[in-house]
């Protein structure tokens, strides 16, 4: 490992394997995301219970089309209530036309329907993410990543106060050590999100039900598959924030950090509050 020309103010944040990892996971969940939005256009609702259909009133999210008095209209229904969501969801350009379909062309893979090719993809990918969560951990298990850097301790509950103050500021302090919302954020995001995500995932294949119950387990199929679909949104939301912070906190220094391993840190500074992107 090649030594920073400043070793005061440069640190060897982030090892191999979790950098090979993030870009293997982003890569993973942006064809993920699509080729899954590809799917839900198959059949643009979500239900909560084990079945699901004209006979039952059991859907909380429904994107389609009607006929208004103008001409054809996209709507989205969230728990009975109607949006006109025309140009977005339901009703789309696509090829100079609109079209009737709920997430628009460019928000897919394959831009045009085709839930075969979408399945193929998805489950490629999905695998890939399962392997690489699971190479993640035993590597970040082995070289102390985990107990580190991920595990909040009793010192960073107490600063999590002025951590969130501190962030609401814009007020970063950039140091070798992961704040507490990160801490509780990539936590969040490795050890329940992307396991609900990978979990539910398997509760909607009928093969591994046949072996492996897990359906039952989130009382229903229709109810994994909108959990999964909830999931699929909090994921969204992590990353926009993310990238907001990392905006925030420096790109180049983030960057860097996630690129080589080496990051910045600041000169420490008595009285001001920890934290960065």
């Amino acid at each position: 490992m090649p030594t920073p020309s400043n070793p005061d103010t440069l640190v060897y944040r982030q090892s191999g394997w979790t950098r090979l990892t993030h870009w293997i996971w982003a890569i993973a969940l942006f064809f993920l995301l699509l080729t899954g939005l590809q799917i839900f256009n198959a059949h643009p609702a979500l239900y909560i219970g084990k079945q699901s259909g004209f006979a039952f009133d059991n859907s909380i999210l429904q994107i389609g089309t009607i006929q208004g008095e103008n001409g054809p209209r996209g709507v989205t229904d969230i728990f009975g209530k109607r949006f006109d969501t025309t140009g977005v969801l339901g009703l789309s350009e696509s090829g100079g036309q609109l079209r009737g379909r709920a997430f628009p062309a460019w928000a897919t893979i394959p831009s045009h329907q085709d839930l075969g090719t979408g399945r193929v993809i998805h489950f490629f990918f999905a695998w890939v993410l399962v392997g690489t969560l699971l190479v993640w951990l035993i590597a970040s298990a082995v070289n102390g990543h985990l107990r580190r850097d991920l595990a909040p301790g009793i010192d960073d509950i107490k600063k999590l106060p002025s951590d969130i103050a501190a962030h609401a500021r814009l007020k970063f302090h950039h140091t070798r050590d992961y704040n507490t919302l990160q801490k509780l954020a990539y936590g969040g995001v490795l050890f329940i999100l992307l396991p609900l995500m990978i979990l539910t995932g398997l509760a909607m294949s009928p093969a591994v039900d046949a072996w492996l119950p897990l359906v039952d387990l989130f009382g229903g199929r229709q109810t994994a598959r909108t959990i999964h679909f909830i999931v699929m949104l909090l994921l969204v939301g992590f990353f926009v924030v993310h990238m907001l912070m990392i905006l925030a906190a420096g790109p180049f220094n983030e960057l860097r950090s996630i690129l080589t391993g080496w990051y910045r840190t600041d000169p420490p500074h008595r009285g001001e509050p920890e934290g960065s992107a």
